[in-house]
């Protein structure tokens, strides 16, 4: 939802003690036509490496030089970087943070804000649309995986009958009936790219993914893919749909 929110602001900037600078972009994001400062610092524990803590987002205003300080909930990972674009649709750049959280889930976490005429505002929350994006898996018979959500209204099946007999005995019987319930998960979002799908508007919209996974973390089923709008106040679904891995092209003859 496009709401305000609560940023520190303060006089000259001045960048925090122990911190470094993770990634800087320049870009008019108050729409007042002089260009702002827009950086990440972070804490790097080990001195090095591309892992950070303690990760603050700060804008400091090109004309006035004042900045905003703005925390994270999720404030720790890797390789954490800036992207700034038109995602609004108003001719001013937004601010999208990027943050890896590591490890074998392969999560993300991601934060947009709008700064136009100085006011800070949440575009877009990590943690909200996980909550509002959620999804069943389920084995079926002969050899399919439903994957639903009540919330979304929608519903996919994933035919898993390339997995092979070792991988399909362990679930199915020799008739493709289950051999007892098995569940899939749909895991957190993991990735979050910007896209241009209008170039005479020159804006973007955002291309988020999901893995689908078995019984393991290492069994990836698919990735579900959802093509985001800004509305005016808000991004929406203008396409949710379900990719799957390719496999070797298998001759007939």
């Amino acid at each position: 939802m496009y709401r305000p929110v609560r940023g520190q602001t303060n006089g000259i900037a001045t960048q925090p003690r122990n911190f470094v600078v993770l990634d800087m972009k320049q870009a008019d994001v108050t729409g007042d036509g002089i260009p702002d400062q827009v950086i990440l610092y972070g804490n790097k524990p080990d001195g090095a490496g591309i892992f950070a803590d303690n990760i603050t987002l700060v804008i400091q205003d090109g004309y006035s030089h004042k900045t905003t300080t703005v925390p994270f909930q999720n404030n720790a990972g890797y390789n954490a970087r800036l992207f700034l674009g038109d995602f609004s649709k108003d001719h001013i750049p937004d601010i999208l943070v990027s943050i890896d959280s590591g490890g074998s889930g392969g999560y993300g976490f991601f934060y947009m804000y709008s700064f136009k005429n100085s006011v800070l505002r949440k575009m877009f929350d990590v943690d909200q649309y996980n909550k509002t994006h959620t999804f069943r898996v389920n084995y079926e018979d002969f050899y399919k995986v439903g994957v639903g959500s009540p919330q979304l209204n929608v519903f996919f099946t994933i035919d898993i009958s390339y997995k092979g007999y070792e991988y399909l005995s362990q679930y199915y019987d020799e008739n493709g009936k289950l051999k007892h319930p098995v569940q899939g998960e749909v895991l957190a979002l993991g990735a979050l790219y910007p896209i241009v799908t209008n170039e005479k508007m020159m804006s973007y919209d955002l291309l988020a993914f999901q893995r689908i996974i078995g019984t393991t973390n290492a069994d990836t089923l698919g990735y579900v893919e959802n093509l985001l709008t800004w509305n005016g106040s808000q991004f929406i679904s203008s396409r949710l749909s379900v990719s799957i891995p390719g496999t070797k092209l298998i001759s007939l003859y």
